[in-house]
């Protein structure tokens, strides 16, 4: 055989061998994996090719991390962040997620109606944040709402969010708001439903206790807001962990509306939607006072005999529940 003959041989027979590597590495790809369960693994920010086969070989999402260079290699780049993945899952199935950036999409709740050190207190709980937050936001600044968020995500971001909400949500509520309401501004209203939102949990009576407040207002009436009360003992900082005393409502305060006229200098906690939209559309009653029936809600009276009649009734429920604790106005002298 000429040397011609022997060098095209040679050639056909590593271009055949080749093509068997290819194809073998090719079904080694798409082969199941060895993750016998599902498994959540972080790739850390700035993790080059080799930090990432080695921290899947780690996990177990990978058998050969040789493999996964050899296959990543040839795909685009990949993204780093919190992943979830399935048992029997295949090289070629890991990098199509990394490659996709189809990460763990985590929740985060703002119940409605805490104080924004509490939210804080939430934010520093949270392991898969990071960062420190410089400042508490301002109270009535964030929404309370369930938000969506990555792994690493900043907590300084995440409160951005809240407090773009809160801005859209009030600015919304304030420009279909109802008419002839004692508010000069949204920032007053914003005021009027964090009060609304620490009197009342029963979604139904929102508007009736917005209501209440407002008669109080039109009147001249002392707003008279036992939260608001808590709010200025606590400095804001969240509840109380005790029964108010006739000696609390006397605390000097601006937020004390037992002591202040009118509305509270700002919001004494973060409301929820239904309570910005309760205090922009009050129902219109006579209803002055209000205590709580016992049932979780309230009775609602329009003379203050009435009212202490029912505080009356109040009380006895309380003394036959060894001493249960409710919203509601106290009894007036």
């Amino acid at each position: 055989m000429g040397w011609g003959l022997r060098i095209a041989a040679g050639a056909l027979t590593v271009l055949t061998a080749g093509s068997g590597l290819v194809f073998w590495g090719a079904l080694r790809v798409t082969a199941p994996g060895p993750l016998e369960h599902a498994e959540t693994v972080v790739i850390p920010r700035g993790s080059g090719l080799e930090a990432i086969a080695l921290t899947l070989e780690d996990a177990g999402v990978v058998e050969s991390p040789i493999l996964f260079l050899f296959a990543a290699k040839l795909q685009g780049p990949l993204k780093a962040g919190e992943y979830a993945f399935p048992a029997g899952i295949s090289v070629d199935g890991v990098l199509e997620m990394l490659r996709q950036g189809k990460t763990v999409v985590r929740r985060f709740t703002v119940p409605e109606g805490l104080t924004s050190a509490q939210v804080v207190a939430l934010l520093d709980a949270e392991p898969a944040l990071t960062g420190e937050l410089k400042a508490v936001p301002k109270n009535g600044t964030v929404l309370p709402e369930t938000y969506h968020y990555s792994y690493g995500d900043a907590r300084s971001a995440l409160v951005e969010r809240m407090q773009h909400a809160m801005t859209q949500a009030l600015n919304d509520a304030w420009k279909n708001r109802g008419p002839d309401l004692p508010y000069e501004s949204p920032q007053q209203a914003l005021t009027m439903a964090s009060i609304v939102e620490k009197e009342t949990g029963v979604a139904a009576e929102r508007a009736k206790v917005a209501g209440v407040f407002v008669n109080r207002l039109e009147t001249g009436m002392k707003l008279q807001s036992d939260p608001t009360v808590i709010y200025a003992l606590t400095d804001g900082s969240g509840e109380l962990g005790r029964v108010l005393t006739r000696n609390d409502w006397k605390f000097e305060s601006p937020y004390n509306t037992y002591v202040a006229a009118g509305l509270p200098p700002g919001p004494i906690a973060n409301p929820g939607r239904a309570s910005i939209q309760a205090a922009l559309h009050p129902e219109r009653h006579d209803f002055l006072y209000f205590v709580a029936d016992g049932s979780g809600g309230h009775v609602f009276a329009k003379t203050l005999p009435d009212h202490n009649r029912n505080v009356a009734k109040w009380r006895e429920v309380q003394r036959r529940q060894s001493g249960g604790a409710g919203n509601g106005d106290s009894p007036q002298d």
